[in-house]
């Protein structure tokens, strides 16, 4: 009876480093899970308060959820690069800080689909804006990029192409081209990535992800349609479509997409 007692010792205190590694293991898993959950948040509230900012014209403030190295494309206009280029494009096209009398400039977000890469230092959101301003109705559709920076989030590549675009009569009867590089100041550092048109011919910006369910990647049509940086058939126009492809959902969910 004692040598089994103390067999049962022995085989208990063997068992007890497993046990205390498996839980150790367990409390990493989940601190990994909330880590990864309070990053999804944090990139959609950025995303929000960008949203919130250019209601109120608050150019500075919206600036400042960039990284310096930051890339901004925003309908038709081409890519500007650097947090300090954000700045000059939004106070040059629209004006100086502030609200202002007579300006109505809603930008209503929904649709988010974040995702977290497993290192958890870049992260993603494909979500869509419905804009409301004096200007007229529009409808960009977002695949954004965000860096994390010594624990804080910030937008790394904003890209919005439009799906549609209007003068307040409606998209029935009046559906608008959307800006173009020399619609108005300031000019932009490069031609366009994406070169699309807007309702009522189609574009599907591509997935920065696979079909979450069956992992297949969806090739949306690439056609180049839309946009100019300079006349069709002009060389520096071929040149300017191989400029700065999107993702095109090859990659795992929650990984890099292919620059």
């Amino acid at each position: 009876m004692i040598a089994a007692a103390l067999l049962a010792a022995v085989a208990s205190t063997a068992a007890a480093p497993a046990l205390a590694q498996s839980a150790a293991e367990r409390l990493a898993e989940l601190d990994a899970r909330i880590t990864r959950l309070e990053d999804m948040n944090q990139i959609e509230r950025l995303q929000r308060a960008y949203g919130y900012f250019v209601d109120k014209g608050q150019w500075t403030q919206l600036s400042e959820l960039f990284t310096d190295d930051a890339t901004l494309e925003i309908g038709g206009k081409g890519l500007f690069l650097g947090k300090k280029r954000v700045l000059e494009y939004m106070q040059t096209a629209f004006g100086p800080d502030g609200a202002k009398e007579g300006v109505l400039a809603n930008h209503m977000q929904f649709q988010s689909i974040p995702d977290i890469a497993a290192d958890g230092t870049r992260g993603w959101v494909r979500s869509r804006a419905y804009v409301m301003s004096i200007g007229g109705w529009g409808l960009p559709l977002y695949e954004n990029e965000y860096r994390k920076e010594n624990g804080v989030w910030k937008i790394s590549r904003l890209t919005g192409p439009f799906t549609m675009y209007t003068n307040w009569d409606g998209w029935g009867k009046n559906a608008l081209n959307n800006t173009w590089p020399d619609k108005f100041d300031p000019p932009p550092d490069l031609p366009p990535s994406t070169i699309y048109l807007t309702y009522p011919a189609y574009y599907i910006i591509p997935f920065h992800y696979p079909n979450p369910v069956t992992g297949k990647v969806f090739r949306p049509d690439r056609d180049e349609v839309g946009a100019y940086h300079r006349p069709p058939g002009t060389q520096e126009q071929i040149d300017a479509l191989k400029v700065g492809r999107m993702a095109d959902g090859s990659q795992p969910i929650g990984a890099p997409p292919k620059d």
